[in-house]
């Protein structure tokens, strides 16, 4: 579904109507076809009552299906704020070590955000980011960092909130690493599709003796199924996608070149 899931929201949304109402003219021209004689008349024994149960448990995973995906969404820009305002602190606490300290930290800082934003951000919304490669730069500050050798009780304290201050990057970058491989698995996507197919087969088989009514109700429910799908899928991936997390606050708080900020 990669090719999909990247697409624009209008493209997104375009093909998941026309695939929902492909499928439900089918079914309507299936049942159509083969309500004739006693597949007639077995067809509209069918009870409407059959199609609220299954309207429910579609909710039930439109629900379950959406809550993932948001909270996904939700937690990958939790991670991101939380690595951008870990590296401002680190950046503004390395003022206390004037000098070259202070210079090699903001370019330390520099070069992670760029490997985050040439590299990283790339490889997550392909999901192919993995925590085997351990991002050197700041893997260097953190080193740097503790071989400090602080003179008064401000520069103590500063070493000690620079140390906290790389980790929480690290450790920032470690959650959205983690969270860029989230999707919603091919199980949970063929249970939600064949529960939209059992309601419009069925929708089909009990208006099967009133075309236009079956039509119509079969056209609205194939248009709302879709607006839920498209919901699910435009979230389904935090890194990659036309509503994606996207680098920005990393580069806001980029330390300016020549040590200014």
């Amino acid at each position: 579904m990669d090719w999909l899931l990247n697409l624009p929201i209008a493209g997104m949304a375009l093909t998941i109507l026309a695939a929902s109402y492909a499928v439900a003219g089918v079914i309507y021209l299936a049942v159509t076809r083969l309500a004739v004689g006693e597949r007639a008349r077995a067809f509209k024994a069918i009870s409407p009552g059959m199609l609220p149960p299954l309207a429910i448990v579609f909710a039930l995973l439109v629900g379950f299906m959406a809550a993932q995906v948001w909270s996904d969404s939700d937690r990958a820009s939790t991670a991101v704020n939380r690595e951008a305002s870990a590296l401002r602190a680190a950046v503004l606490l390395s003022d206390q070590f004037p000098g070259e300290p202070q210079a090699r930290l903001e370019e330390l800082i520099r070069q992670h955000i760029q490997t985050a934003v040439t590299d990283e951000w790339p490889a997550m919304a392909r999901r192919g980011a993995t925590l085997r490669i351990v991002p050197g730069a700041l893997a260097e500050a953190l080193k740097l960092s503790l071989s400090l050798e602080p003179h008064t009780a401000g520069q103590t304290l500063a070493q000690r909130e620079l140390v906290a201050s790389i980790q929480n990057a690290l450790e920032a970058r470690r959650q959205r690493i983690v969270l860029s491989g989230s999707s919603v698995n091919g199980v949970k996507w063929g249970a939600l599709l064949v529960q939209a197919g059992l309601i419009l087969l069925t929708i089909a088989m009990v208006h099967c003796d009133n075309p236009l009514t079956n039509r119509i109700i079969l056209g609205v429910f194939a248009t709302g199924s879709a607006a839920a799908i498209l919901l699910i899928a435009s979230h389904s991936r935090p890194f990659s996608g036309a509503i994606a997390v996207r680098p920005t606050l990393l580069l806001q708080v980029m330390p300016e070149g020549g040590g200014g900020r």
